[in-house]
């Protein structure tokens, strides 16, 4: 079926795909300190499963994985699970956790809107939202356990997006020692937007946890370059991580020269 579907047709079947789709992630989350729930606890909390309703969290059903780094500090890395609905055609809401696990925390939010709407926001708005093409297009953005045609799909419906990101807790930062408490103020988070940038050892740690090919997930996209638009923020963080970076074809800044 879904080979034959029209784009626009393929969100509910994603969803339920997506919902259904688990790539376990055997590394644990860190634990945050405080005594062991009590009997007491565990029956509140099946009373309130039971008898209450959960209606704002309905629709969170597509997962992507990829990766963040903090606008103030590059250095600081991490692998991004979202969980996400999809409230209309022009915009996404994401929560951000450690993990796909049950004892995941939750790190942070992410809103991800499409080209017409970034193009309405206030020009000091504009700057807090991040360019989703070099995501998308070299391979590093994924859905987990969905069909590669599914998968493809989904992408394809995100190209020209932009992702507002902040991350209350980044409890687990690539190379850095766990942050057991989400202390501190919210921090912006950003894209990556060149080979390169990503911190060598943790793009493979996700890859081969999760067996992506990314060189077969580029090979896959290749052709999506052709709808890519220049994007703002593409070179925010140009030259800033230290190590040689590469351009990647159909992924722009919107005031390179």
């Amino acid at each position: 079926m879904l080979t034959v579907m029209p784009v626009h047709a393929l969100v509910p079947a994603l969803m339920l795909i997506a919902s259904a789709a688990f790539a376990a992630d055997p590394a644990p989350s860190p634990a945050p300190p405080g005594d062991p729930k009590t009997s007491k606890t565990s029956i509140l909390e099946a009373g309130a499963k039971s008898l209450q309703s959960r209606a704002p969290l309905a629709g969170f059903d597509i997962y992507l994985d990829g990766f963040h780094a903090l606008k103030d500090d590059p250095s600081s890395q991490m692998e991004a699970h979202h969980y996400c609905k999809q409230v209309n055609e022009d915009f996404a809401q994401c929560v951000l956790f450690d993990g796909n696990t049950r004892a995941a925390n939750l790190t942070g939010v992410e809103y991800i809107i499409s080209e017409k709407l970034f193009d309405s926001l206030p020009l000091d708005e504009r700057k807090l939202w991040h360019p989703h093409n070099y995501e998308i297009l070299s391979g590093e953005l994924i859905a987990p356990s969905l069909p590669d045609k599914a998968e493809h799909a989904l992408m394809r419906r995100k190209i020209n997006s932009y992702g507002k990101t902040w991350h209350f807790w980044p409890s687990s930062l690539f190379g850095k020692p766990e942050q057991k408490l989400p202390v501190g103020a919210a921090m912006l988070a950003w894209s990556f937007n060149r080979d390169g940038e990503v911190a060598p050892g943790l793009m493979q740690q996700r890859n081969q946890r999760m067996k992506v090919d990314m060189a077969q997930k580029r090979r896959n996209r290749a052709d999506l370059p052709p709808m890519a638009h220049p994007q703002q923020g593409v070179d925010e963080m140009k030259d800033k991580f230290g190590r040689p970076t590469q351009d990647l074809p159909g992924v722009r800044d919107i005031n390179a020269k």
